[in-house]
């Protein structure tokens, strides 16, 4: 029988990619329920495609032509709806694809109404990262990575002992900006920012990855998935994107997932795990085209931003939403040209100057230290303080 499946945040481009997944794998899942943030129309297109039992636009209104395309799918919008939908009984699987802090509150209510939990919200884990667990025990589900980083080192991984291993490698394209003179940054714009050397992503991720603040971001949440403390988990400069994570062990022996950049794949083995499905649209890996592979020292004078990141991961308690929070105001207001970009790092490091880090006891806890981490931002953006 087909595992029902919700997809949050269809309409970016994980989302998209996910969909092309699903579309091959028709006999294996069923798709229930998509959700998206604002892009109504792109939402009522998949809807008329997919023709799934329940559509969610969190920050509505539902278009016109959005309820008249489909007498099949019921509509909702708000985020009641959204936390309906992960907890439907006949969605057995979620993907959640939301972009920043917004989607904690649905990872949390899926994984305690005991679903699979494909998660590609790296947010999620980084501002409740002891939520996040807690709901995993209460609710008896899974929690699956869809980062590429991750999910290769849950590959790596599989019949490992935590006893066995040594170290975490995870490894960054460096960005578009890896070869620049550092006061060249101050000239950077949007669309510089946004040319990517080897992934396909939305704005806000692809600006994150040329500051490395989503490299911050993944070592955090390594560091919850799979328990491994932060001494032990590492980054290093792969320009070509070919191996995506690495395990050493404690006898010196090393294992590295490799492949061609694309999401695809380990969103199936998200769907999968433990388990591998023969997939037709996978690529084939050709070593001559993907060679040479080569490895740099990553430059925490140049991404500055990174370092900030893992001292909040460090910091522990609310310092990553903090972080979090911070990073996503400051890529905000320089896509919007009111910041430049080398002014990304100064704006997170004077939040989390301010910030007294707290436990994460509640959502609230976390939502209230993001929010105050928001308002902050933007004082500092717009020069008020």
């Amino acid at each position: 029988m087909a595992l029902g499946v919700a997809l949050l945040g269809s309409t970016g481009s994980i989302g998209r990619s996910a969909l092309a997944v699903l579309e091959r794998h028709t006999d294996r899942f069923r798709l229930v329920a998509l959700a998206a943030n604002r892009r109504g129309a792109e939402l009522a297109a998949q809807v008329m495609r997919y023709r799934p039992e329940m559509a969610v636009l969190v920050d509505g209104p539902i278009p016109a032509e959005a309820r008249a395309g489909s007498s099949t799918t019921r509509w909702a919008a708000g985020r009641e709806a959204l936390l309906e939908i992960v907890t439907h009984p006949h969605v057995d699987v979620v993907i959640n694809a939301v972009v920043g802090a917004a989607g904690l509150e649905a990872t949390l209510a899926a994984l305690r109404a005991g679903k699979r939990l494909a998660l590609a919200n790296k947010e999620s884990l980084v501002a409740g990262g002891p939520l996040v667990l807690d709901a995993l025990r209460e609710g008896g589900g899974a929690l699956v990575p869809v980062d590429s980083e991750h999910s290769a080192i849950l590959q790596c991984l599989r019949g490992a002992c935590d006893r066995e291993v040594r170290r975490l490698v995870l490894t960054a394209s460096g960005g578009p900006f890896r070869d620049w003179d550092i006061e060249a940054l101050a000239t950077v714009t949007p669309e510089q920012a946004l040319r990517h050397p080897t992934w396909d992503m939305g704005a806000k991720i692809t600006v994150d990855s040329a500051t490395l603040a989503n490299k911050a971001l993944e070592v955090i949440e390594a560091h919850f998935l799979f328990g491994i403390p932060y001494d032990r988990l590492e980054v290093v400069v792969h320009p070509q994107s070919i191996i995506h994570s690495m395990v050493e062990f404690v006898d010196g022996s090393v294992l590295a997932q490799a492949g061609f950049p694309t999401m695809e794949l380990p969103i199936l083995y998200a769907l999968t795990h433990p388990d591998r499905i023969e997939d037709a649209g996978a690529p084939g890996f050709d070593p001559i085209a993907a060679s040479p592979l080569t490895f740099e020292p990553l430059d925490e004078k140049r991404f500055p931003t990174f370092r900030l990141g893992v001292e909040a991961g460090r910091a522990g308690g609310t310092a990553p939403a903090v972080f979090n929070a911070a990073n996503e105001v400051a890529v905000a207001s320089f896509l919007a040209e009111d910041l430049p970009f080398c002014r990304i790092p100064e704006v997170i490091e004077r939040v989390l100057a301010a910030h007294e880090p707290a436990p994460v006891d509640s959502l609230d806890t976390v939502l209230e230290a993001d929010s105050r981490a928001r308002a902050l931002a933007r004082e500092v953006v717009a020069g008020r303080c």
